[in-house]
Formats: C-alpha cells, structure tokens, sequence
C-alpha cells in the first residue's frame, strides 16, 4: 500500500487532535523533547518559546551538529521528534526507528558565503566569481556539518581543490566553533556554511548565499520516533513550527519555508 505524503500524513494527526478539543477532551501541559540540528537553532529560539506559552506545553530541545544526530539515534538515544536534513529522516525511517510516513518537511536552508569585517566581498553572481574568490582567498573557513560534504565535492569539480587546500581550514563538530565566530576572532578570511549559521553573528560581512548555478538546497525535517511518549504533542509542534506566522521569523534567519 503507498503511503501519504509524509507532510500530509502529519497534517492529518494534528487536525484529529484539534477535533478532540474543539470537543472539549482535556488536554495536559506535557513535555515534547527533539532533537535537532544546529541549523535551526536562532529561528526555534525564537519560536518554541511561542509555541510553549501558547499551549502551555515544554520543549526540551538537544542541539547536536545534523552529522552527528544519526549516530546518536543509531547508537539508542530517543525522543520524541528529530529533525535533521530529509535524507536523514529518510534513512531512519528505512532502519525502523522512526514512523514511517511520519517525515513532515520543514524549512528549506542554503548554503551563505561571509568574510571577516573589512574583507573585499567576493563577486557572487556566478559560481566563477566563486572560483576567483577561492583562489585569491589567504585563509578559507568550512564546517563540519552538511554544507562542507557538498562543498569539498564543489571544489575538486572547479578544479581549486589542490590549490587551496594548504589555505582551508574545517572546523568539525566537536570544536564548539562555528565558521562565523572563525572569521570574526581574525582566524579566517572567506567562509561557507547554512545562511542560518551566519545572520546572528557578530563581527562579519556576511555576503549573501552561493550562486544558483552553484548552490545547494537543503531540507530540514521532522520525523517521529517509534513509540515517542508525547507524539501527540510532537505533531502539535511541528503544527506551529509549519504555520504561516512562522515564515517571518524564519526569513529573518536565514532560512525558508516550506
């Protein structure tokens, strides 16, 4: 039997919930916990405190790097939702981990070019002024997120890789760094990583996201855990999160939605 669009599959649950109170069931303030992706983490800052004095209910957010949430959720740590890049979702869906069916597509995020403060601001209006920018850059920052898979690929396919890399620097994970604090401590010239990663930082010119004939769309999803105690409240979230009065909040973050 096909299954629903994920979104639809969600979008169903959260209209029998609403229906049990406009029929007056009693509804508990419980605690939802999520794991989610640094990505994502100035806009749901902003957000779930919304959504807690709204419905009364807490959200315990775990912020891992969106590499890192497979390994955690394969090696047994459980919530009720994460939400990491689809294809992730996808993947733990396959393994049993999570509902299938259950994925409800997000925000959508792109990958931002910065540079410290003062820095001549690349030439974006093509992925050639990329390529120029690289190769004239004294220190390139990545991360060690989703962007840096991509972006190493994009290198050795401009043919750059070689030449720039004894000047590229990849902060993983567990540096506790992001490319923007690299760039505003002096550390880095040029960097790439999500938009998101760059609007709140202080200290750097953020220049605008890759070129279209060079850049990379990344979704961000949810997916529910198998036996989540609180999935009810984890679809009422995700409800708020997709709503349209929280495109201006995600705008404002460097991120799209859906």
């Amino acid at each position: 039997m096909a299954l629903a669009h994920p979104k639809n599959a969600l979008l169903r649950w959260f209209a029998a919930g609403a229906l049990l109170i406009a029929a007056g069931t009693p509804v508990s303030a419980a605690e939802v916990k999520v794991i989610t992706s640094n990505a994502l983490r100035a806009a749901y800052l902003e957000l779930v405190p919304q959504y807690e004095k709204a419905s009364g209910n807490t959200v315990n957010l775990i912020w891992s790097p969106a590499v890192d949430i497979p390994k955690r959720v394969e090696a047994g740590e459980r919530a009720d939702l994460v939400i990491l890049p689809a294809a992730g979702v996808d993947e733990l869906i396959k393994k049993g981990i999570l509902v299938p069916g259950s994925r409800a597509d997000l925000v959508k995020s792109l990958i931002g070019v910065a540079v410290r403060a003062g820095t001549p601001r690349p030439d974006l209006s093509s992925g050639e002024g990329v390529k120029r920018a690289l190769l004239a850059s004294k220190s390139i920052v990545l991360s060690g997120g989703t962007s840096s898979f991509y972006l190493l690929d994009l290198f050795q396919k401009m043919g750059v890789a070689d030449a720039i890399k004894p000047r590229m620097r990849q902060y993983g994970p567990g540096s506790g760094l992001g490319v923007g604090q690299v760039l505003a401590r002096g550390e880095g010239d040029l960097g790439f990583t999500q938009v998101s990663e760059f609007v709140e930082v202080k200290g750097i010119d953020y220049v605008g996201p890759l070129p279209p004939d060079i850049q990379q769309v990344t979704m961000f999803s949810a997916g529910l855990f198998k036996g989540a105690p609180s999935a009810e409240v984890a679809h009422d979230l995700v409800k708020f999160l997709t709503a349209p009065q929280a495109g201006p909040v995600l705008y404002r973050h460097g991120l799209e939605p859906v």
